[in-house]
């Protein structure tokens, strides 16, 4: 089978992965860049010609008269009246505690005691790679880990390994059991990035049987303003997965048509 060269580029340089069959065989350096396996090796890359340090502002701390701020007093400021004047109750003119919608202190807690975290994973980059075998050893019986506190988990009867269901009034999810005291009680923690993979894909409020925590978070914007991600915080609930293990479809290829003359 004859092998095919893809080039990729990461923040030290680029190499270019030789892949015959759809699996990587082996890795090439591209042009003068260091060799990717001695570079894994020592852990780190020196950069001879760094930039200098940068200071924030350091022109305006300089010369604050001669290197004036791009703001109406040429300062920093920490009232806007620009902002402030678009009335937006989310968003007020200075900086300021709004309490979120979701949190351990609302009435929504009773009902969904868990505050889950859903941060950047660190066994790929977003969802990116999640088919390599670094991202799969991760996995607990194929699912993406949540991590648990002890006393969340022995008040419901969950143990390391265990499937569970997470779940809001938004969507539900598969994941894999991690019981540690490395997260504080009432906080679930469940990484982007798991490939969406839904139970029934013709229905849209299908369960995800391994792990998104896409189908668990809201995705309007922080404010009228920034418009920015708010997707990584969410109420849940999680309890012992007992049903059948549905199989992890992700990762097949889709049915493929071949057409005659093609």
């Amino acid at each position: 089978m004859a092998s095919e060269r893809h080039l990729h580029t990461s923040h030290w340089g680029a190499f270019e992965a030789e892949v015959e069959g759809g699996t990587v065989v082996a890795v090439h350096p591209y042009r003068d860049d260091p060799d990717p396996y001695e570079f894994w090796a020592a852990g780190s890359l020196e950069v001879t010609d760094a930039d200098a340090d940068l200071v924030l502002l350091k022109g305006f701390r300089d010369d604050p008269e001669g290197a004036r701020l791009a703001t109406p007093s040429g300062r920093i400021e920490i009232f806007s009246a620009t902002i402030d004047g678009f009335g937006y109750k989310d968003c007020p003119g200075h900086p300021s505690w709004l309490e979120p919608v979701e949190w351990l202190g609302s009435p929504l807690a009773d009902r969904y005691p868990l505050h889950l975290v859903a941060n950047n994973p660190t066994t790929r980059l977003h969802s990116q790679l999640d088919v390599g075998a670094f991202s799969q050893a991760s996995k607990v019986q194929g699912r993406e880990p949540i991590r648990m506190h002890p006393a969340d988990a022995a008040h419901r009867g969950i143990q390391s390994g265990n499937v569970v269901r997470v779940f809001n009034a938004r969507g539900s999810c598969l994941a894999g059991a991690v019981v540690t005291d490395a997260v504080r009680p009432r906080v679930v923690q469940l990484a982007t990035g798991a490939w969406y993979d839904p139970l029934d894909p013709a229905d849209p409020d299908a369960m995800c049987v391994h792990g998104n925590p896409n189908v668990l978070t809201f995705d309007r914007g922080t404010s009228k303003l920034a418009q920015g991600c708010s997707g990584q915080h969410a109420l849940v609930e999680v309890e012992r997965w007992t049903g059948p293990l549905p199989p992890i479809r992700a990762y097949d290829p889709p049915p493929m048509e071949h057409r005659p003359g093609l």
